[in-house]
């Protein structure tokens, strides 16, 4: 059976890798900002620098994306223990995170803006589209909510007994650190592959018949004989 025809095997390396591959993009994505590497003040930045804002915001959407995959996995591991937490988390984490993605968008309009006007006016324009209440409440705060999410359902995995405690805190904590240039980087990037990688390599070594949940421990039947025998003599 080829890998694309074996729905355990190809849904749980998509999710394994997606995980590994995904904190990559993003911290390569965080690097080739120009405005993040440079710090201070940003304004005109991105008009200067169209192709490098080109690589980094497709870097970063793809990372979101590919998160996503991610995500679906982990929901999926979260069974016979936490599974409605788990199944809250995994909503709020895929519903929240692929708002980020969209936000990439905004990276091409500030850089197109500081070209077609002046760098302040064109920044200025594009501030002020972003505060507006529906780039606000539709995409913004439902990216954050989103972390809050993959940071529950990485717990919830933890409780499920398919990841160490603190793997979901390095993911998180690290995406929001890399864009602090250049520890922040560093540091946050590093958190991020440890956190996110530990999950997917997790998915990666484990057999399909465990993806799919057919090893789970069954209860000795009554009778049997248990590790604790009591003394006959």
């Amino acid at each position: 059976m080829s890998a694309l025809s074996d729905p355990r095997r190809f849904r749980r390396t998509a999710a394994g890798l997606c995980l590994v591959v995904a904190p990559v993009l993003y911290v390569a994505g965080v690097v080739a900002d120009p405005a993040l590497r440079q710090g201070g003040d940003t304004v005109g930045v991105y008009g200067r620098y169209p192709d490098q804002v080109s690589v980094s915001a497709s870097l970063l959407h793809w990372s979101w994306v590919l998160l996503l995959p991610g995500i679906v996995g982990m929901i999926h591991l979260v069974r016979w223990r936490g599974v409605v937490f788990g199944h809250i988390a995994g909503g709020l984490a895929f519903l929240g995170i692929v708002n980020f993605s969209g936000l990439m968008l905004g990276d091409f309009f500030y850089s197109r803006l500081e070209r077609a006007m002046p760098a302040a006016q064109g920044a200025m324009l594009a501030d002020e589209a972003f505060a507006d209440p529906g780039a606000r409440y539709a995409f913004q705060i439902p990216g954050f909510l989103g972390l809050l999410g993959l940071l529950l359902l990485g717990l919830a995995l933890a409780y499920a007994r398919h990841t160490p405690w603190w793997a979901p805190f390095a993911m998180v904590l690290g995406a929001l650190g890399a864009p602090v240039f250049p520890i922040g980087t560093v540091v946050g990037g590093a958190l991020y592959l440890a956190g996110s990688g530990v999950i997917g390599l997790r998915m990666l070594r484990m057999s399909d018949d465990e993806w799919a949940g057919e090893l789970r421990a069954q209860p000795a039947p009554a009778g049997s004989p248990s590790g604790n025998r009591a003394n006959t003599r």
